[in-house]
């Protein structure tokens, strides 16, 4: 059968960014000899004893309660299930001091849902024709952005300014607010904190001035804090949560032990809180309740922040640091290869300053000698300008086990001396 698409249907029907690349490493990993490769692709987070018991014992006790039959076998409000409402408001007025309300709160199903709510919502054509943007502050980013619009040309971002420590082989990404154009024609705006795919934290400042820029349009800026604390608080660096205004703090509980359930969660202002449980309304009613139920205890009896600061950062911050010190020990000095300062999420960002040849070159070179690594290019969605440095990295899971990541940078590293070699050869 061939269905007839529409304008919608063609756009949603295509993969998207890194999604797109998976194919082919999930084919290549499904081949006889996936044994024999280290994959650093990998997002899906390590399931950790002490997380996975955590969400053991929540479910135990659900199955115990008076609640189950209510939960499991009734809808929901699509705002979300009270208890957990209750739970996160709770939590969040005691650590920072907020005076949330159940209206501030809505749960979708995971955190991508919230970005595509409101990048429909907010974003597109508005009702006199008029193009409203969405705006993705600093690039690179989580290539997902670049699926969530239904209208592909609303999505645009701008080039970040580097920090560059050549001595140490380090750099960071900056928004350059010279260039970040935030106007009347603006819809909203997406940035994700810690960042996926490169570590990257943006300062309280940073964030205060985006808001600022933001909110003198009314414009909604949806801040992706899927890494960010208090759970699963992947910080490596102090960081301090924003929210309030136009800032809507978008959560999720995946990175802390909980992708298979979808469990997202949005902090704002009641009338963006609004808009975006009326869409989701219309969407997909409302998220999983058992996801839901079992979140609601984990953070109300505070297990899941502890467990985030004492199990999952320790975790991903060790493997960095494992990572790091392999590169340090493995790459040659005179290559102009830099990482990306590690502050946050479960990746590294690796640059390779005049790469002889494209990311997914580079890619399929690392392949020949058994490691998988996902080239940089994706994660520049709406990033219009012709830019060489976009094909001249690679995003690195912190998924793999220390000895894997430890061999796998040797291994980066003799290709990288070979590339290069044979291009100053040539």
């Amino acid at each position: 059968m061939n269905p007839a698409l529409s304008q919608f249907g063609q756009q949603m029907s295509h993969l998207t960014g890194v999604r797109a690349i998976m194919k082919d490493i999930i084919e290549t990993l499904q081949s006889g000899n996936a044994q024999d490769f280290i994959n650093l692709s990998a997002g899906n987070p390590v399931i950790l004893p002490e997380v996975e018991q955590m969400w053991r014992d929540c479910t135990a006790e659900l199955l115990e309660s008076s609640e189950y039959g209510e939960v499991i076998c009734r809808y929901g409000s699509s705002q979300g299930y009270q208890p957990l409402i209750d739970a996160i408001a709770e939590d969040f007025n005691r650590r920072y001091g907020s005076d949330l309300t159940s209206k501030n709160i809505l749960i979708t199903p995971g955190s991508q849902s919230i970005y595509f709510f409101g990048a429909n919502a907010f974003g597109g054509y508005s009702q006199s024709g008029t193009l409203k943007k969405i705006v993705l502050p600093l690039s690179p980013d989580y290539t997902g952005y670049g699926g969530v619009s239904l209208v592909p040309e609303a999505v645009v971002s701008y080039k970040p300014t580097l920090d560059l420590d050549e001595a140490n082989h380090q750099f960071k990404y900056r928004p350059d607010f010279s260039q970040v154009d935030i106007n009347a024609d603006t819809g909203c705006v997406i940035f994700s904190r810690p960042c996926n795919p490169t570590g990257n934290v943006l300062s309280d400042e940073e964030v205060a001035k985006i808001g600022d820029l933001a909110a003198a349009y009314d414009v909604p800026v949806l801040v992706d804090s899927a890494y960010a604390p208090p759970f699963p608080a992947l910080n490596f660096t102090p960081m301090t949560p924003k929210f309030g205004g136009n800032v809507v703090h978008c959560m999720s509980l995946s990175k802390a032990g909980l992708p298979g359930e979808r469990v997202g969660i949005a902090i704002g202002d009641e009338a963006i809180i609004d808009v975006l449980q009326s869409f989701q309304t219309n969407a997909c009613i409302h998220s999983s309740r058992y996801g839901q139920a079992i979140a609601a205890k984990a953070i109300a009896s505070g297990q899941l922040a502890e467990l985030s600061e004492s199990v999952v950062r320790p975790h991903y911050q060790k493997k960095f640091e494992v990572l790091e010190d392999a590169l340090n020990r493995a790459m040659p000095k005179a290559l102009p290869w830099f990482l990306h300062r590690g502050e946050g999420a479960i990746f590294a960002w690796l640059w390779f300053r005049d790469l002889p040849m494209t990311d997914k070159e580079l890619y399929r070179e690392l392949k020949q000698v058994g490691v998988i690594a996902v080239p940089g290019e994706p994660f520049f969605p709406g990033l219009r300008d012709n830019w060489v440095h976009k094909q001249q990295c690679l995003r690195i899971s912190l998924t793999a086990t220390v000895e894997e990541i430890a061999t796998a940078m040797q291994r980066i590293a003799e290709v990288a001396s070979r590339v290069y070699s044979a291009a100053f050869v040539s």
